[in-house]
């Protein structure tokens, strides 16, 4: 049935644009909803601890969102990143019908990174003392190492879950992450309702409720691939996963480069709110009004998923028509879902600061804030779309260099000193966000508009040929 979805095509002479859109539209929508529900109940997590977490005590919530936003997005950013090597192999050979090569990315996927989640696990355990030389206050960062020591397990549970889902999208099955995903995130908020209110066990009791929800959907999905309901792409562990790991560790490294850049925007930011006048409110209320724009940003990083696997697809196939075609109806959708949620920034602006504190001092600075969110929202229904487009087409390093510009050259300066200069502080710093984000899309969507995609399709037969190992049926037939 996925197949036959992925492979059906109105052709392209007819003059029923409707129904083409419709086919597309239909195409999208498969793998960006089953990705909008996982990356939101799963974001969802984080943002329920931190409103635990908040109502125990402010200096708590303020650690907890230098750990989230400074520490864990440095180290998902970059495994994450890492990990979109996988959609663009993956994308790639399955539209061009090399399924059993799926389940050998995956593993390679997992060396990669599991390897790399263990260099960068000193981030946690050193957490204190690298918090104390950025400058933060102490008490703040032994509060923030303490709960930093409970993100390990975590750690290790993004290695599995980001390539897996990269896997499972490839070929259009990844409702099972959504389900997956949803019933963790209902797991999670009983767990921490019973650990952290009735229990009253504090940190130690939010943190493991965390723990335990993350890893209950890795589990399932381990059973999911092994069990036996992807025939086609997993034949069981090889050893064909530790050949030619160099290239994809190239690739991989230029995702992880491409992606952390952009997370690792915000934090820089968190940071340098922790340089404000009150630091602590500063920082709480800038990280909820963050965390508000991620877990929005969450629902338009379906449409991502769904342009990298759309491009990557057709790409694999060669057919660069359907890539211009989809890049246009993935783009209308994200911004006209974009408009809806800049909307319900504003009609909910003062009710959703509540959700995450109860002091009055930290929930009016959200408010303040509430106008510059609203842009933010309707920026980021953009640049996800722009960004899938460049990971199905494997220019994970280009958008790297456009990272670096648009974020640390432009973005970060005018925010410094609109904060410090022009004495604005987090309103600077988030202006100079924005202005970073749409440098950023500027040079995308020229990028992407300006594209040969028939050059694109030769460039992945290419890569697809390079990398391309017999199955073990072939390899059977040829020694035979």
């Amino acid at each position: 049935m996925d197949e036959r979805l992925l492979r059906s095509e109105v052709p392209k002479e007819t003059s029923n644009l409707p129904k083409r859109i419709w086919v597309e539209s239909r195409k999208i929508w498969k793998v960006a909803f089953p990705s909008m529900i996982s990356r939101v109940t799963q974001f969802g997590v984080f943002v329920v601890t931190q409103a635990f977490i908040g109502h125990i005590g402010e200096v708590d919530l303020a650690a907890y969102a230098l750990v989230q936003i400074i520490a864990v997005r440095f180290v998902n950013g970059i495994l994450l990143g890492m990990s979109s090597a996988t959609e663009t192999l993956c994308g790639q050979a399955f539209g061009a019908g090399q399924y059993h090569m799926l389940g050998i990315y995956l593993q390679r996927s997992w060396i990669i990174n599991i390897v790399t989640a263990t260099i960068l696990a000193p981030v946690f355990i050193f957490s204190t003392p690298i918090f104390e030389l950025l400058g933060e206050e102490e008490d703040l960062a032994e509060v923030a190492g303490y709960i930093s020591l409970w993100f390990i397990p975590v750690l290790y549970y993004f290695p599995f879950t980001f390539s897996i889902q990269k896997y499972l999208q490839a070929q259009l099955k990844n409702n099972v992450v959504g389900f997956l995903s949803t019933g963790a995130f209902v797991l999670h908020i009983l767990l921490s309702w019973l650990f952290v209110v009735k229990l009253n066990f504090g940190i130690p009791g939010a943190m493991a409720s965390m723990a335990i929800s993350f890893w209950s959907v890795v589990i399932g999905m381990f059973i999911y691939v092994f069990g036996g309901w992807c025939p086609n792409t997993w034949r069981g562990f090889t050893v064909a996963a530790f050949q030619d790991l160099l290239p994809i560790v190239k690739l991989s490294i230029s995702s992880g480069v491409m992606l952390c850049l952009e997370l690792w925007y915000n934090a820089v930011l968190v940071l340098l709110a922790g340089y404000a006048k009150n630091s602590t409110v500063a920082v709480s209320a800038f990280s909820i009004s963050l965390n508000i724009i991620a877990w929005v940003f969450m629902i338009f990083f379906g449409f991502l998923s769904a342009a990298s696997v759309r491009v990557s697809n057709e790409l694999g196939r060669g057919d660069a028509e359907a890539v211009k075609f989809s890049i246009k109806v993935i783009t209308t959708t994200s911004i006209c879902l974009g408009v809806f949620a800049w909307i319900l920034c504003f009609v909910f602006d003062r009710k959703i600061a509540y959700l995450f504190t109860s002091d009055e001092e930290v929930a009016e600075s959200v408010l303040d804030l509430s106008t510059l969110l609203g842009v933010s929202v309707l920026l980021n229904s953009i640049q996800p779309v722009l960004s899938g487009v460049a990971v199905g087409a494997g220019r994970q390093a280009l958008v790297a260099y456009i990272n670096i510009g648009s974020y640390f050259l432009i973005g970060v300066p005018v925010g410094v000193l609109l904060a410090y200069v022009a004495d604005l502080e987090i309103k600077g710093l988030w202006i100079g966000m924005i202005i970073g984000i749409m440098v950023q899309c500027l040079v995308l969507g020229y990028i992407t508009f300006r594209t040969d995609w028939n050059e694109q399709v030769k460039k992945a037969s290419e890569r697809l040929n390079r990398w391309f190992l017999n199955s073990p049926e072939e390899s059977n037939r040829n020694s035979a």
